[in-house]
């Protein structure tokens, strides 16, 4: 478990070796001041703005590399109200397509990686005007079934048609296809087609309604009365909402809500009819993920951090030191990009182990891809805290576990294999478990059959057995 001083002491010794010649100045000009000369002044001022400047750059670098997340970084939302289950998304626009295209759902039966090789490695990329370079977007096979009608709903699996290309992804938007639901748009036939209205022409996926149509991106609706509607995961409905959206010219979203009251006339009586429908028809909601998702699953192509219950420092351990649970409650597309994901501006919503009012806080990260894949599964971070409380730092492995993107098991002091994937709560209290006796575990396979388990695999297999909800309990 690396620390922030380590990472800083690197970068004070890097930014030191890079800018010697400039404390050398100050030598210069002391031997310059002490024989008189005129000049030495000016050797001095450089010297010693350039040895300032040294820890200032340091502090810099090191803040970027190693994102710790402090009371400065705690913000006040002013314009948007973040609930708990809010999840608000600026991803890069799609093309708008000609004006005679089709809005249609489509879903993803099958998906498979292509190629994503970028030539950086660690270092920062930044691509100033493109929020979707290629080199930093993954490209993808998608085979699709269209739903081409003018209301997605009572369509049967036979209908619509189906079609597999390649597509750049962007990877905000990537858990659109591990989701399996997609907002396409259906040109019209190309000139020299037979006349036919229903001919194919072109297939856009608009990846930012993609998002929203899989769930990923929370959508609500403010009627004319300030009544509440939420549309998450409603595929019929959003995609009458975008419809209606599209045909105004874009309809403006606070966070991740239409506010009908803001809206012109015309629009918002569309609106109410929809919101009116919906109450006389009510839809239930999509599930999380479509059927077929073993046979979407890009998530092992993808690149990010290896999935596992955790690394544990024991000076950390020993001081107290705690993991906390957090929740991301917004991502902003940047033009900055690593080889292992993009760096995004994000909020999380942190929920301190001290029983503190929980607090918000902005933070750029580089979010790992395999993570952005599921994201229509889960928002929720993992963090390990300071022991004083005045900091914490993403655990990109722990986060990625209790995400699913790797199959966590357990195997019991007498070998039995005992699955704990799908279970965040059992996942949660073995982490906690672990880091609270100073155990590290590099990997998503919990081993207690090794001696060093010998003095939790007990409480270990309560947990496992019996749910592991109460986490609090389960820590010591």
């Amino acid at each position: 478990m690396r620390s922030y001083a380590s990472v800083l002491v690197g970068k004070l010794g890097f930014a030191t070796i890079c800018c010697f010649p400039v404390p050398l100045a100050l030598l210069v000009g002391y031997a310059a001041w002490d024989e008189g000369e005129d000049w030495a002044w000016i050797a001095l001022v450089i010297g010693l703005v350039g040895s300032a400047l040294i820890p200032v750059m340091a502090l810099k670098d090191a803040r970027k590399q190693f994102p710790r997340i402090t009371h400065r970084d705690r913000v006040e939302h002013e314009n948007v109200s973040y609930g708990d289950d809010t999840f608000v998304m600026w991803a890069p626009r799609s093309e708008h397509g000609s004006a005679q295209a089709r809005l249609a759902r489509a879903d993803v039966l099958e998906a498979s990686l292509v190629r994503y090789n970028p030539d950086n490695e660690a270092t920062y990329t930044t691509c100033f005007g493109d929020f979707t370079p290629n080199e930093f977007t993954p490209l993808i096979r998608l085979k699709l079934r269209v739903h081409d009608s003018e209301e997605a709903e009572g369509v049967d699996e036979a209908a619509g048609f189906e079609i597999t290309d390649e597509w750049r992804v962007p990877s905000l938007c990537l858990s659109a296809v591990t989701a399996g639901r997609l907002t396409v748009l259906v040109d019209p036939a190309a000139a020299g087609t037979p006349a036919d209205p229903k001919a194919l022409g072109k297939i856009t996926p608009l990846w930012p309604r993609s998002a929203l149509m899989a769930g990923t991106r929370t959508s609500r609706m403010i009627d004319l009365e300030g009544r509440w509607t939420d549309a998450t995961r409603r595929p019929d409905w959003l995609l009458r909402q975008m419809r209606i959206a599209r045909e105004a010219g874009g309809v403006e979203m606070a966070g991740d809500t239409i506010d009908l009251r803001r809206l012109d006339a015309h629009t918002a009586a569309r609106y109410t009819a929809l919101i009116a429908r919906d109450r006389d028809f009510p839809e239930d909601r999509a599930p999380v993920t479509e059927p077929g998702e073993e046979f979407r699953w890009i998530v092992d192509s993808l690149p990010g951090e290896p999935a596992a219950f955790g690394s544990v420092s024991r000076r950390w351990s020993r001081r107290g030191g705690v993991l906390v649970r957090a929740r991301f409650l917004q991502m902003s597309a940047t033009h900055t990009f690593q080889v292992h994901g993009p760096v995004l501006d994000t909020v999380l919503r942190i929920r301190p182990e001290d029983g503190t009012p929980p607090f918000d806080a902005a933070r750029r990260l580089t979010v790992p891809m395999d993570y952005l894949s599921v994201l229509h599964r889960t928002r929720e971070v993992v963090l390990y805290a300071d022991p004083n409380g005045r900091s914490y730092v993403v655990d990109w492995a722990r986060t990625n576990l209790l995400a699913g993107t790797t199959a966590a098991k357990a195997i019991a002091p007498d070998g039995q294999e005992l699955p704990v994937a799908g279970r965040p709560d059992v996942i949660w209290a073995l982490m906690n478990l672990l880091a609270s006796h100073g155990l590290s575990n590099p990997t998503p396979v919990l081993d207690l059959r090794e001696r060093r388990m010998s003095a939790v695999a007990g409480k270990m297999m309560e947990v496992v057995r019996g749910g592991g909800t109460r986490v609090n309990a389960a820590r010591l």
